[in-house]
């Protein structure tokens, strides 16, 4: 049992990061990342005041790792905190402008290691802050090195989840106490008609539950009221205390699932780090295509 998660817990208001720009004890994270374009030079057009740039897919992901975006070693952690100017008495705020979607990840990667407790994402993001008319700055902060560091953390393995756990899930779906897998990709991903590893397809009895869904992603992209998260039809048979594995592509969106569906009040949620990335670029894994109503 991983346990419950408030949204208090992990979320802030724009109103609330608004008052606090100006706080030396709030490190704010510009955590924008892009496929097709630099993050940072997003960042470099226009950001929140006194916000710090961040590129998980280079400074927070694993190199020695054989799968792709896997969560990097503590050491590693702690040493990009300390360079972006995060102390340990630090609140960070991370935000982004999809709905937490890489926001979550630096969260995912805290919570690992129980280092997650001052992390909050800002609900809503640059979307909702450039929406409301807020300060923007294209000036480049240089933080001095901070103090963060791992000592004393309990680490949580619990939250992720791995090959042998999502085989077992898979191959047991339905039975008492097996994780319920929500695969949270574009449905493209899903049926197998958009390939991103050497395998199209998904995982064998998992059900489609795509990430976007569980925020108000054509408005302000907050996330959605649990009660609306909660209704989900895919949820429908899910217990707060049932056991849940969610993946993607390389565990983002499915630590921007994850979270909305802990703050929802589903207590066992748990991560597939390495995702499609992992089983869908393997040989001895079964994969399934098409519908799910095929």
């Amino acid at each position: 049992m991983i346990g419950a998660l408030y949204r208090d817990d992990v979320l802030v208001s724009t109103e609330w990061l608004g008052y606090r720009l100006n706080d030396p004890g709030v490190r704010i994270l510009d955590c924008r990342y892009y496929f097709d374009r630099d993050g940072r030079e997003e960042y470099k057009k226009g950001h929140i005041p006194g916000a710090v740039h961040v590129d998980h897919s280079k400074q927070l992901t694993d190199p020695e790792a054989e799968v792709e975006s896997m969560i990097p070693p503590p050491a590693q952690v702690e040493a990009v905190m300390q360079s972006l100017g995060v102390n340990r008495s630090t609140t960070v705020v991370g935000y982004d402008d999809e709905g937490g979607h890489f926001a979550s990840r630096i969260w995912l990667i805290l919570a690992r290691y129980g280092a997650e407790g001052n992390f909050k994402i800002l609900d809503g993001g640059w979307t909702k802050w450039v929406q409301e008319n807020r300060p923007v700055s294209t000036d480049i902060p240089q933080p001095e090195p901070g103090d963060f560091n791992m000592k004393g953390r309990i680490p949580n393995p619990g939250i992720i989840a791995t090959l042998e756990d999502v085989r077992r899930a898979s191959e047991h779906a339905g039975a008492r106490g097996s994780a319920t897998l929500l695969d949270v990709r574009r449905l493209s991903e899903f049926t197998g008609e958009e390939v991103r590893a050497k395998h199209g397809g998904r995982i064998p009895n998992a059900v489609h539950s795509f990430w976007q869904q569980n925020l108000n992603w054509d408005n302000d992209r907050t996330f959605k009221e649990d009660a609306e998260i909660k209704s989900r039809p895919e949820l429908g048979n899910v217990g707060k205390d049932d056991p849940v594995i969610t993946y993607c592509q390389g565990g983002v969106r499915a630590a921007n699932a994850a979270l909305a569906l802990r703050m929802a009040g589903f207590r066992n949620v748990q991560v597939y780090d390495g995702s499609w990335a992992e089983w869908g670029n393997r040989d001895d894994v079964p994969i399934v295509t098409g519908s799910d109503t095929d």
